[in-house]
């Protein structure tokens, strides 16, 4: 049986849990130092943390905590939370649920699902806290500050659409794990969503038309789309690239070419 990870870890949660019986490490994984489903003396929770140490990782966990307010009923609540000075984790508690990841593959039910789940992504307000969250991870890839203008927006991007992050079960659906939640065009999330259908197997086409079902793809300007297509693949590409041994992502760059070179987009590798 997997166990917590250490005795400070324990004494940490202890407040929040009480005794725990069982910790159940989730099939595919999270960005995180410790992800698992516990059961305690106090109730069943999802937990994920964070070693409290400066950087990305921590600024990452903070910002999910930050915007869980904001994203109900949409997200998972978060129910109960550790960090400070002393602490050398940074602890969140959410409500566990019982879920499945959304099948992307031509043909599947979870299709409409999934539309659904970014139109409703798509409704949420931008709050304060997300204000100074400026979508900034594709600057480095695009060619021209007239292009980076189409990658600057005001709604609120969840940023990591995968089919372990769209999930369904007999509560309900969620998009779950707001680790790097942004501020940016609101056809960014629909776009990368094109993307995840071709790499499930999706011609270009059909994955264009079940984006087509979401509001901020069918309102968004068609050279807005092209320049994130364009700088979608200079990133992935970079990406597979300083990691050849990653085979997953070679088939998202691969997946990227296909949409770019659909949408006739040339020269688009730097």
């Amino acid at each position: 049986m997997a166990d917590l990870p250490d005795a400070h870890f324990r004494a940490l949660v202890h407040p929040h849990t009480g005794e725990v019986t069982t910790v159940e490490i989730p099939d595919h994984g999270y960005r995180s130092d410790f992800a698992a489903v516990i059961d305690s003396e106090k109730g069943r929770f999802f937990v994920k943390a964070m070693f409290n140490h400066p950087g990305g990782r921590k600024e990452s966990i903070l910002r999910e905590r930050a915007i869980n307010p904001f994203v109900q009923p949409l997200s998972p609540r978060l129910l109960w939370s550790v960090d400070g000075d002393d602490a050398g984790w940074i602890i969140l508690g959410f409500e566990a649920i019982e879920e499945r990841g959304l099948d992307f593959e031509p043909g599947s039910p979870d299709l409409a699902l999934a539309v659904d789940l970014l139109n409703r992504a798509a409704a949420l307000e931008l709050p304060d806290v997300a204000r100074d969250w400026t979508e900034d991870r594709w600057d480095a890839y695009v060619g021209s500050e007239e292009e980076l203008a189409f990658l600057r927006g005001d709604a609120l991007l969840h940023t990591d659409i995968n089919p372990d992050n769209l999930t369904v079960g007999g509560a309900g659906s969620w998009i779950i794990d707001w680790g790097w939640p942004t501020r940016g065009p609101a056809f960014i999330d629909p776009a990368s969503f094109v993307v995840q259908l071709i790499s499930a197997g999706h011609s270009p086409e059909s994955a264009e038309s079940w984006a087509a079902g979401c509001t901020a793809w069918a309102n968004a300007d068609p050279k807005a789309i092209d320049v994130f297509a364009a700088a979608y693949l200079r990133m992935l590409r970079a990406i597979a690239d300083r990691h050849p041994d990653e085979r997953w992502l070679e088939a998202m760059a691969e997946a990227a070419r296909e949409w770019a070179d659909h949408r006739g987009i040339v020269q688009t590798e730097r």
